[in-house]
């Protein structure tokens, strides 16, 4: 059943307006792209460096009462990952003073002294020097740098160069927004966020390939319609397959979002925000890209 029917919206009309707001968007995630390897933004041990101690409990615990306890002994910068057994738990800390050895004790030490009745062990210590942490930091860069590279072969492949370039644009765009989104907002980045960002980067492309692949459908046809009508009507052709596929993906990621527990609170979060963007991008990004490359190339026809 047809719920809206046939759509004519004017989306290249809006594309002045859109592309002021993507502006001061674009700006704050270059901003953040700046600071965090400058080491300004809210880093996870996997770019900072810290250690990591995780432990197994005799009995369940209970996470508001780890987090009570450890913020009341000086430890309320720790970060903390319960697994689903819920009797094992993951404690990182971003700076810590002594070694390893030292630091799993005072830990240790906080858990015997106010948890006396469920005993535990040390399963596994591990620790993130500086050098590793920037290491880290490089290695995430170049995976979203080729990622946009593959995205500009694949698309000048199986398109156009200029499709390319336009499906660079806006899956950058999509990234540089997310990364601000988190910035602004102080959220860790760490490594399950870079894979946010890179299946951000896979969504946002596949959303921006079918919008192309109308625009291509429908200037095969060699009508005599004008390049803006074209693309306009190709956004209103494929907007109810957009939209349907943007929410069915929006309720799965809220569902883990809401239910996933804190451990992949901030990556489901970052799926959330990258997904609308990703969507908008593509509908009014990517397409009026087309249409500057097209009206930059014009005067020389």
């Amino acid at each position: 059943m047809d719920i809206w029917g046939e759509t004519k919206i004017d989306f290249l009309g809006k594309r002045r307006i859109l592309f002021a707001v993507s502006g001061i968007l674009v700006i704050v995630g270059i901003i953040a792209a700046i600071a965090i390897p400058m080491g300004r933004a809210n880093l996870g041990t996997d770019f900072s460096g810290g250690v990591s101690v995780q432990f197994k409990f005799g009995k369940p615990i209970q996470m508001e009462a780890v987090r009570a306890l450890m913020s009341k002994s000086g430890f309320k910068d720790a970060n903390l990952q319960q697994f689903a057994q819920n009797d094992r738990l993951l404690v990182r800390l971003k700076k810590a003073e002594g070694n390893l050895r030292a630091v799993t004790k005072s830990i240790g030490d906080v858990f015997t002294k106010g948890m006396p009745d469920n005993p535990y062990v040390v399963e596994s210590t591990s620790e993130v020097g500086p050098t590793v942490g920037k290491k880290l930091a490089r290695d995430a860069l170049w995976a979203v740098g080729l990622s946009l590279l593959a995205i500009l072969v694949y698309v000048a492949f199986r398109f156009e160069f200029r499709f390319g370039v336009a499906a660079v644009a806006a899956t950058f765009h999509d990234i540089l927004v997310v990364l601000g989104f988190l910035y602004v907002f102080d959220k860790e980045i760490t490594l399950l966020i870079i894979t946010a960002l890179l299946t951000l980067a896979g969504y946002s492309l596949t959303d921006t390939v079918v919008v192309f692949d109308r625009v291509r459908e429908n200037m095969a046809k060699k009508t005599k319609e004008e390049f803006v009508p074209l693309v306009n009507r190709s956004i209103n052709e494929v907007l109810r397959r957009t939209i349907v596929t943007s929410l069915t993906t929006v309720l799965a990621v809220l569902a883990l979002f809401i239910f996933g527990g804190e451990v992949i609170h901030d990556f489901a979060l970052a799926l959330l925000v990258g997904i609308v963007i990703g969507t908008y991008s593509s509908i009014f990004i990517a397409s009026p890209l087309l249409l500057f490359w097209k009206d930059k190339k014009a005067p020389a026809k």
